[in-house]
């Protein structure tokens, strides 16, 4: 079986969170929002349909559970799921807890404003929320 690699536009901008079933999840590198990534470890798949029938449930469970544990641990009003890759094609799925008020609200995530990288400090504490909350 051949070696799962992950896009290295999405390891540069984010912190490995957890080894799901499926799929590696990780946090953007941007205080804004607290922002998940789901990355099914399958090479060269592009497009959710590219996924076996199973992959594609199994995809859907984990956003789910990633999805409560985010909005728990956030208490925000609202969660975004979605797929988009247009910049990196490496088939991803985004979880992103939203707050009325927050830096975007209420639109989209993408292309708004400067990202703001998170500090040391606050990274390791929220990494081990989420672990925790999973």
């Amino acid at each position: 079986m051949e070696k799962f690699e992950l896009d290295k536009r999405l390891e540069a901008d984010t912190f490995p969170v957890a080894r799901l079933g499926l799929c590696e999840l990780r946090l953007m590198n941007d205080r804004r929002w607290t922002w998940l990534i789901l990355v099914p470890r399958r090479n060269g798949l592009v497009e959710l349909h590219d996924l076996t029938p199973l992959d594609q449930t199994m995809l859907t469970f984990e956003a789910g559970i990633v999805a409560q544990a985010l909005k728990g641990i956030t208490r925000c009003d609202k969660i975004n799921t979605g797929a988009l890759g247009n910049i990196v094609r490496q088939l991803h799925v985004h979880v992103i807890a939203r707050k009325e008020g927050d830096a975007g609200w209420p639109g989209p995530v993408w292309g708004h404003g400067t990202r703001e990288p998170y500090d040391e400090k606050d990274v390791e504490p929220l990494l081990n929320a989420i672990r925790s909350a999973l």
